[in-house]
């Protein structure tokens, strides 16, 4: 499209006043596609620096994030209908007011976040339409009072967290406590001292399953009213920090639903934490962090003998060496020893644990692993990730045959016995990354025949070697990204038949070999690069049958793998590719027939890759490419158009580039504004690079209108006009310059004409003589001695009569309205006079709009019809008109000046229809004519 086409393109949506839609433009949010077209609309608004709901959310969204922003109140007409909207998220803002009624549009809300805000109280109508909420989060506000209605509306309300506000008292929570559905309630943090059932006065039993105390200054805890039937959490941790808490609980009935109890950091006095421990009956999930003083005076013990305890939580306690003591401890399948600065397993501590089903060991000190852990055969689950573990030998898990996930990740594991996993032949997950290996020794060879999960990555193993994972027929997912890599064998990969992910780091050498692998649907494939990202060794084409084989492959990703653009045959052999990553090469010889064989990509991120135009886009064939990401590119000009040849694109992302700011990118600028299909990703935040006056300012606040002030158009728009009044001015000269002169004097006899109405004066002489210079000797020797000295008319004659200093068209038409009739004495000379043609167009003005018979034609010469044509007033006239002929009076010149007297005697009644010059009996022979029937 040309340059002036542009222009004028935008000139033309200016006019029509566009305004075009935010709906994918957004200012400060994004909208998150799923790979499900039909999913619902998730909008993600954090950290944007807002500091009001925005005004462009799209109408059908289904999820808003407004987090982190410094939102200060919400106004009743902020949020409107969002008829679809589920999930709203207002959390750390600064939001200290919401009108009554703010959420009366969003019938389908589930889900309201507003923690982290300024809230101090909870009026009566602040949640009226909220009646389909379920889960409310204003934890952490200031709030300090709660109207008795304010959860009237919440009837299907079952999630209220009020931890960390200022309620002053237990009753505050009273309206809560009465909603029909409700299941979980925190009210931790707040200021009251007690938490007593006998101050909530309630007649009827609460719903509620879970209570969440934590992180209060209690100094009693009392339970003697069955309100809570159903209770069967308690979370009363971080509680009595000041001074001992007082647990009264006298009836054990009313904990009889109870499973679960939250202790960690509970100033509880010993004794009566045991008491507590001993009134429950059905107790299954216990945690106990930060109580190492209890569990040195034996808490354990009593802990031990409850019968129906499942889960013990004992993490973020400090002690070396696991007590002994938990040898009682049986019954349990879950034990979670995570964060203790442990660094040695008791031995027989755990080991009578049969039943264990999951055992959480991370984050101490172990260097090896425990050995009681080898007769744990019903482990399934077992974690020793942030451990000193330097090397696995082959008895570490000798009975665990049950094992289902394995964690080993950071360690010191240096070494691996070839039999270290043989016997774990249920394992699905292994994790051995971030530790020290440089060679696997075989230790994938034997065992593992159900292994489905295999993370590798960060070792320092050197050589993949052919047979490392024959043995892995099972896996599906595969990570080696090894940072120091240098050589793949042939055939390294062989036996992973059913391999669908593969996340690989592979030497730059001729020797790479990933073929056979038929199953594979993501491969992602990195090369060793120098701290800076540049590759190391000597830099090649990747060769293309390593792909051959993998024609299942739905997604591959290449960062830093190719140099250059890959070759347009790269992926003949991958027609089910959905998902295309190319970072961190130079593709500024860049083939579109790449993307020809993979109909079928939805997704293409170019990222990082030096691009410096889009054209190859619109010669691609990516009809179905819904998300592409071509940020941090070199890209200065786009033209909008290659977006036309991608019909499903529905995200875009082109941030960090270096876009230039002038009229170049107008087209560009209002595609982004007005489309209502693609996503342009936070195309608010780009911003510009050129010319240097405009660096740093964001690209779409570029002025577009501002183009239209360059030199070049306007010299453009000047001469176009110039040529136009050129040509209009001269049409009208030639062909309408009388028209146009009548036009105007006739305007003048017009206004005069009013003038002269109002006043009503009467007519000071009986005619007006209109003639030319050149016949001034006819009127004066042989006009005037007739008319004035026989007949005794009253004349007047513009060089004897008119006001000296007047204009001369002021003079001609008082003279034309102060007498009765106009005599146009006419001869050629007076049709070529400018004053004469404008004395006649006002009398003709002043006989037509009087209607009476104001105008006497007389002829001192004949004059053809035709020869009139160029002074078209005066044609008219004489085709409709009787006029007097000198020469054709002849001698008789007594007959003449006898019809000019009876011509000034006739009457001025508008109705008159007798011929004004001859009377009812016709004109006389000579001296009289008409030219009715004479057309030029």
């Amino acid at each position: 499209m040309g340059t002036i086409q542009r222009r004028l393109l935008l000139l033309l949506s200016l006019l029509l006043h566009l305004n075009p839609s935010l709906s994918y433009s957004l200012k400060n949010c994004t909208v998150d596609y799923s790979e499900d077209d039909s999913a619902d609309i998730v909008l993600n608004c954090l950290h944007g620096d807002l500091a009001a709901v925005p005004h462009d959310i799209p109408r059908d969204v289904s999820s808003v994030d407004l987090s982190n922003n410094l939102i200060g109140q919400i106004n009743r007409k902020d949020l409107g209908f969002f008829s679809k909207l589920r999930l709203l998220f207002l959390n750390s803002n600064k939001i200290a007011h919401v009108d009554d009624g703010s959420f009366i549009g969003l019938a389908a809300l589930s889900t309201l976040g507003m923690r982290a805000n300024e809230l101090t109280s909870l009026t009566g109508n602040l949640f009226q339409g909220l009646s389909n909420l379920t889960t409310l989060d204003i934890e952490q506000n200031k709030i300090q009072f709660i109207d008795a209605s304010a959860f009237h509306f919440l009837t299907s309300l079952q999630t209220v967290m009020l931890n960390r506000n200022q309620l002053q008292q237990v009753s505050d929570i009273q309206p809560i406590l009465q909603l029909p559905h409700l299941q979980n309630l925190g009210i931790g943090n707040n200021r009251f001292h007690s938490f007593q059932t006998k101050d909530l006065l309630l007649n009827m039993s609460s719903s509620l399953k879970v209570l969440d105390v934590a992180d209060s200054e209690l100094e009693i805890f009392s339970i003697t009213t069955p309100i809570f039937p159903h209770l069967e959490l308690i979370n009363i941790s971080r509680c009595g920090r000041s001074a001992s808490l007082k647990w009264d609980i006298p009836d054990k009935t009313l904990l009889k639903n109870i499973t679960q109890l939250y202790f960690g950091f509970t100033s509880l006095p010993f004794k009566e934490m045991q008491k507590v421990l001993q009134s429950v009956d059905s107790l299954m999930h216990l945690t106990l962090y930060y109580m190492e003083r209890w569990i040195k005076n034996g808490l354990l013990d009593t802990v031990c003998k409850i019968p129906t305890l499942k889960k013990l939580d004992l993490s973020y306690n400090t002690f070396p060496k696991i007590s002994a003591k938990l040898v009682n401890c049986s019954q349990l399948t879950e034990l979670d020893l995570s964060s203790t600065f442990m660094e040695e397993v008791f031995p027989g501590s755990i080991r009578s644990m049969k039943q264990l089903r999951y055992l959480n060991l991370q984050g101490n000190k172990l260097s090896k692993v425990p050995d009681d852990i080898r007769s744990l055969s019903s482990l399934e689950i077992l974690d020793l990730s942030y451990n000193y573990l330097i090397e696995l030998g082959c008895g570490d898990f000798l009975n665990t045959t049950r094992l289902t996930e394995l964690n080993l990740s950071n360690n010191r594991i240096a070494k691996l016995d070839s039999c270290a996993f043989e016997n774990l032949e249920d394992l699905k997950v292994l994790d051995l990354s971030h530790n020290l290996l440089s060679t696997f020794r075989g230790a994938f060879k034997t065992g593992l025949q159900k292994l489905e999960f295999l993370h590798l990555s960060n070792n320092f193993v050197s050589v993949l070697e052919k047979g490392d994972f024959e043995a892995l027929g099972s896996v599906k997912y595969l990570d080696v990204v090894l940072d120091n890599i240098n050589s793949v064998e042939q055939e390294a990969f062989d036996g992973m038949n059913n391999l669908e992910t593969l996340n690989v780091k592979l030497p730059l050498h001729f020797e790479i070999d990933i073929t056979g692998l038929h199953q594979l649907k993501s491969l992602t494939v990195y090369f060793n690069t120098d701290s800076r990202g540049n590759h190391l060794g000597f830099p090649f084409d990747v060769p293309t049958y390593i792909y051959r084989d993998m024609k299942n492959l739905e997604e591959f990703t290449a960062v830093n793998v190719f140099v250059y653009a890959p070759d347009p045959t790269t992926f003949w052999f991958n027609p089910k590719l959905k998902n295309l990553t190319i970072q961190q090469t130079d593709l500024t010889e860049f083939d579109p027939n790449l993307f020809r064989p993979i109909p079928n990509l939805q997704s293409l991120d170019l990222s990082r890759n030096k691009l410096r135009s889009l054209d190859f886009l619109a010669q691609s064939n990516l009809s179905v490419l819904s998300w592409l990401k071509l940020s941090e590119n070199e890209l200065t000009v786009i033209n909008e158009t290659v977006f036309q040849s991608l019909p499903a694109l529905t995200y875009l992302d082109l941030l960090g580039n270096p876009f230039t700011c002038d009229c170049s990118n107008v087209g560009f600028i209002q595609w982004v504004i007005s489309n209502n299909q693609t996503q342009v990703v936070n195309a608010y935040r780009y911003t510009c690079s050129f010319p240097p006056n405009k660096q740093g300012s964001k690209l779409l606040d570029f002025d577009i209108q501002s183009c239209w002030m360059d030199v070049n158009f306007l010299c453009f728009i000047s001469s176009t006009c110039l040529v136009v009044l050129t040509l209009l001015t001269s049409f009208i000269y030639h062909f309408l310059r009388w028209q146009l002169t009548y036009g105007f004097h006739l305007f003048l006899a017009f206004l005069y004409d009013k003038r002269k109405r109002k006043k009503g004066a009467p007519h000071c002489y009986d005619a007006f003589i209109s003639y030319n210079v050149h016949d001034e000797a006819w009127v004066y020797q042989e006009m005037l001695p007739v008319l004035e000295g026989e007949q005794g008319w009253r004349l007047c004659l513009h060089h004897r009569d008119f006001q000296p200093g007047k204009p001369i068209i002021e003079n001609i038409t008082d003279a034309i309205y102060n007498c009765r009739k106009t005599i146009c004495v006419i001869s050629r000379h007076y049709l070529q006079s400018e004053w004469c043609s404008r004395e006649i167009q006002m009398a003709s003005f002043r006989l037509f709009d009087e209607q009476k018979d104001v105008l006497i034609l007389l002829f001192l010469e004949d004059i053809p019809a035709h020869q009139l044509s160029p002074y078209y007033r005066m044609r008219k006239l004489v085709k409709r008109r009787t006029y007097l002929s000198w020469t054709q009076a002849g001698g008789h010149t007594g007959v003449f000046w006898q019809n000019v007297r009876r011509a000034l005697e006739t009457r001025d009644a508008p109705n008159e229809t007798t011929n004004l010059l001859t009377g009812p009996r016709g004109c006389f022979r000579q001296g009289c004519r008409r030219l009715d029937a004479e057309d030029p």
